[in-house]
């Protein structure tokens, strides 16, 4: 096994000075955010409007929670409109001429067939691009519907008031499909990808040939359909935020503000997915504080605490985007590195060589023995083996007398010595 001393050198450092001064600074930025991981509640105003406002800036776990929320509404509202498109055949049959009827009869019946495929073919546990793929196909189904029943109207005189006031109905179409789109939390730019195509059908009609409006009311339309849609857009942006604050909320411990272990574990098998799917390294460190029970006997739990959160904070201070920081158990943390192989932990390792956990309350320097898996390496094919050989491992540096990381045998991690 590959032992590293870890307080060495740091004893009498200043922390930040010595991370500034790290070899591996633009590996390991700092940063001054509160959370950890991939998910971060973010101080600066800009950063959360990013997120709300360009996709694929969350986290893998805000993503597959979007993702959750996005097919179960995709398939409840499918359900729905699967059922009650076809009730109103009845009405076209009474309302229109026997022809065009069969014609609209005829379109519903697709309709509701692809609404029920639609709802068929979902499945919860599928991913973000998944879910705005059935998204697209929701609102796909009516636009179509919308595209032909229009010029099928037109080539058919509807004189009496009932038929046009069904006929308009027909024509206001798009206002419903756009207002439906706060029902979903998505960015403001998947919004706006969604709902120009049904603006611009609404454009076009007129050139079908069918057109219940005159001009200028039909501009006045397009006024609000656009206005509708930004709406539904700052609705959906609400719901993508207040899904975003209670997760983080939720899936953060109190005390140290990383992720806690129920959380963690989940984003675990999230990272382990991906990175056996694309076939690039992911590695994990197990951190047990050293000797952390003492500080408890001697000082109090408060501090303790106050332990617990410069540790967190340090460890936080090494780690990249992307990284994610988990409170295991008591004085245990979980750092899983993405895309990162065994020497990349070994620069974190290095990093956290330099610049030390905390100083517990006697003024001594805390260390802890650290346990070094990864992925390919390791020959790991689910997570809960990789963070047993991890564990194993922090144990190894236990017993071979603590302040130390045992990492695997090879490849060598750059910075660690037999």
């Amino acid at each position: 096994m590959r032992l590293l001393k870890i307080s060495d050198c740091c004893k009498a450092a200043d922390r930040n000075k010595l991370m500034l001064r790290g070899p591996n600074r633009l590996a390991y930025p700092l940063k001054r955010e509160w959370g950890s991981g991939d998910i971060k509640m973010r101080i600066s105003l800009p950063s959360e409007l990013r997120d709300l406002i360009l996709p694929g800036h969350q986290s893998s776990l805000i993503k597959r929670r979007r993702s959750e929320v996005i097919l179960s509404r995709v398939q409840t509202v499918a359900i729905v409109f699967a059922i009650l498109t076809p009730l109103w055949i009845p009405i076209d049959l009474i309302i229109f001429e026997s022809e065009l009827a069969a014609g609209l009869t005829l379109l519903r019946v697709l309709s509701a067939t692809a609404f029920a495929a639609l709802a068929l073919s979902l499945r919860r546990a599928e991913g973000i691009q998944r879910a705005r793929i059935a998204l697209f196909l929701l609102l796909a189904v009516p636009t179509v519907f919308f595209l032909v029943t229009l010029p099928l109207l037109g080539r058919f005189e509807v004189a009496d008031q009932p038929a046009q006031f069904v006929a308009t109905g027909y024509a206001f179409l798009p206002f419903v499909m756009v207002a439906g789109l706060s029902m979903f939390p998505i960015t403001a730019l998947e919004g706006v990808l969604l709902s120009f195509p049904l603006w611009m059908v609404s454009l076009i009609v007129p050139f079908f040939g069918y057109q219940l409006l005159p001009f200028a009311s039909h501009l006045g339309a397009l006024w609000l359909l656009a206005l509708l849609a930004a709406v539904a857009s700052l609705s959906s942006m609400s719901q993508l935020h207040f899904l975003a604050a209670t997760m983080t909320q939720s899936s953060h411990d109190g005390l140290t503000r990383a992720y806690n272990r129920q959380v963690g574990q989940e984003l675990l098998d999230i990272q382990f997915t991906q990175s056996a799917r694309s076939k690039t390294p992911l590695a994990i460190l197990y951190i047990d504080l050293d000797d952390f029970k003492s500080i408890n006997d001697r000082f109090g739990h408060e501090a303790g605490d106050k332990t617990l959160r410069d540790v967190a904070e340090a460890l936080r201070a090494v780690l990249r985007r992307g990284d994610i920081l988990i409170r295991w158990g008591g004085e245990e943390f979980l750092v899983v590195l993405a895309q990162a192989g065994a020497d990349g932990a070994a620069i974190a390792v290095e990093r956290l060589r330099h610049g030390g956990l905390a100083l517990r309350p006697d003024g001594k320097l805390q260390t802890a023995s650290i346990g070094i898996a990864e992925r390919i390496v390791d020959d790991c094919d689910d997570w809960a083996r990789l963070v047993a050989i991890a564990d194993r491992r922090m144990y190894e540096a236990k017993q071979g007398g603590k302040d130390r990381a045992v990492g695997p045998k090879e490849p060598a991690p750059a910075g660690l010595s037999r």
